[in-house]
């Protein structure tokens, strides 16, 4: 079977996530970039309105995921969603005969909230539970272990 993990990362939370992730599924990676978010000090502000909106944006991605059987797409969340990079992504490309899974990097502690977006904005189901890390790379070694049994999990529920 073949995976991609894909995702976006400002900060650095969520890539440090899709790598470890990667590393675990011996996935290939796809990053996602917003033609238009450039890193300062607004950037939080627009991007965390932008998610709240529910808006799209103009992305460029560094692969495509047509030769792949399973999507693995991880997001920062932003005021609660996902950001407006992946939520295009999402939106633009046809899973149909793929399988899914999602991941996200949070501040905070529950990542439910973010994950109904998901199921709202894909109108599909992911394979497993999604899963939440909480500060990445501030708890590297917590991360590690959630990513770990994760990926176990995947692993165990992948039908191909």
């Amino acid at each position: 079977m073949k995976t991609i993990v894909v995702y976006y990362s400002l900060s650095g939370n969520t890539k440090f996530v899709a790598e470890k992730i990667a590393e675990q599924l011996d996935a290939d990676l796809c990053e996602i970039t917003d033609k238009h978010f450039k890193k300062g000090r607004m950037l939080y502000v627009k991007g965390g309105m932008a998610a709240r909106r529910e808006k799209l944006s103009d992305i460029k991605a560094t692969k495509s995921i047509e030769n792949y059987d399973l999507v693995v797409v991880g997001s920062p969340v932003w005021a609660g969603k996902i950001a407006p990079p992946i939520r295009t992504f999402l939106v633009n490309n046809n899973f149909s005969e793929k399988q899914l899974a999602f991941f996200v990097s949070i501040g905070g502690d529950k990542p439910e909230k973010t994950f109904e977006n998901i199921r709202k904005t894909t109108e599909l189901e992911a394979i497993i539970e999604g899963l939440g890390v909480t500060q990445p790379l501030q708890n590297q070694a917590d991360a590690q272990t959630k990513i770990n049994m994760w990926c176990n999990k995947l692993k165990n529920e992948i039908i191909i």
